[in-house]
């Protein structure tokens, strides 16, 4: 129950914490620093700076991490259900992470690494999916209405983007 609302843990490393129920709202987690599996729903991240912090394994199920810098994080987490609408994804490797049903309107997920994602039911309506290699990724009843897109974006096998509503750059 630890209130780390804007704390700053820079390279922490936080193997062994219990972060239950903390606030971790404009909290601070650079380059290297990890935050342990035990994260549970209750947390906030809202509009906290994680770029390039170690998320994997975390269960970050129903999470606020509205407008959260992410960027280039590892995100290889449970995220299902989790607000990451306007959050910055640029770069982040989200593999195998599950993001079903997860509010990402508006995200700017540009080069991120999707592949094997599940995205099933998840709202991607005007986000950024530039560079984005969605390889093997789940999009079943994805709302991608407004995302935008390059030649340079990667879709599953037989995915139609351009049916889905994406608009190319």
């Amino acid at each position: 129950g630890a209130n780390l609302r804007g704390a700053d843990l820079t390279r922490a490393n936080l193997t062994r914490a219990n972060l239950t129920d903390a606030n971790l709202s404009e909290t601070q987690i650079y380059e290297e620093g990890w935050i342990p599996p035990t994260i549970s729903p209750a947390n906030l991240f809202f509009h906290a700076r994680i770029s390039g912090a170690n998320l994997t394994g975390a269960n970050l199920t129903e999470a606020n991490l509205t407008g959260a810098n992410l960027a280039g994080a590892w995100l290889c987490a449970n995220l299902a259900g989790a607000n990451l609408a306007d959050a910055d994804l640029s770069d982040a490797d989200l593999s195998g992470a599950n993001l079903t049903e997860a509010d990402l309107r508006g995200a700017n997920l540009d080069d991120a690494d999707l592949t094997e994602a599940n995205l099933d039911k998840a709202d991607l309506s005007d986000a950024d999916l530039t560079r984005a290699d969605l390889t093997r990724a789940g999009l079943e009843g994805a709302n991608l209405s407004g995302a935008t897109a390059d030649g340079t974006t990667i879709w599953p096998d037989g995915f139609d983007p351009k049916a889905a509503g994406v608009i190319f750059d």
